[in-house]
């Protein structure tokens, strides 16, 4: 018998729910996993754009050196840039610094940072 595992992204929570688990993880390196579904989730299905650029851009100005959550608010600025059509002056220069971060040390951010600025210039035509 095989058993086949079924990828289901996130939903979004409410705001309140959302803000207590990321500024959990933001001071709790142990929470980092369940903020990371709350950020995608958050990403890919709220619909309030200020909301979503300002936790993406919490997460990716305050989270660790080395934590996986920068470069997953990188590729979470790629996800609303797709989805809004925009992001604000502040989410761009932070979606550029996590990339740029990432290429020189992979360590510090991850390449799931360069995926979103990828996303980043494409959907927002920056090339």
């Amino acid at each position: 018998m095989h058993s086949h595992l079924i990828f289901e992204n996130p939903s979004a929570l409410p705001h309140e729910a959302v803000a207590e688990v990321l500024e959990r993880a933001l001071c709790d390196r142990s929470a980092e996993a369940e903020a990371a579904s709350v950020l995608v989730g958050t990403a890919l299905n709220d619909d309030d754009q200020v909301f979503v650029e300002h936790w993406c851009a919490e997460v990716g100005m305050r989270a660790v050196p080395g934590s996986p959550l920068l470069g997953l608010a990188g590729l979470c600025l790629g996800h609303a840039a797709r989805r809004f059509g925009r992001l604000g002056d502040g989410a761009l220069v932070l979606a550029a610094s996590l990339a740029a971060r990432a290429e020189v040390d992979p360590s510090d951010v991850d390449g799931r940072a360069l995926d979103g600025y990828d996303d980043v210039r494409s959907f927002l035509h920056l090339w």
